[in-house]
């Protein structure tokens, strides 16, 4: 859970997951909607893929990432039963 909220304390990530709300993306559209370098985006996409909040398929030389929910209802549900 550590990978967790290191993933979300991150304003580029947290934008990069609600990129990944909308629709499946490629790195290099993920990229393309900042105005950093590539290989920090890769470095960001990294720690996301850790902390399990997204995951990466291969389709030719093109990388697609998608965002995992499950993941976050995990994480409210156990912040739900907390508040118990």
């Amino acid at each position: 859970m550590n990978y967790l909220f290191k993933a979300l304390n991150d304003e580029t990530r947290r934008q990069i997951l609600e990129l990944l709300k909308d629709k499946d993306r490629t790195a290099g559209e993920i990229a393309d909607a900042f105005n950093i370098s590539k290989p920090s985006i890769s470095h960001h996409l990294d720690i996301l893929k850790r902390a399990d909040l997204v995951s990466s398929e291969k389709n030719g030389q093109f990388i697609t990432y998608s965002i995992n929910t499950t993941i976050l209802e995990d994480v409210l549900q156990w912040i739900i039963t907390l508040k118990k």
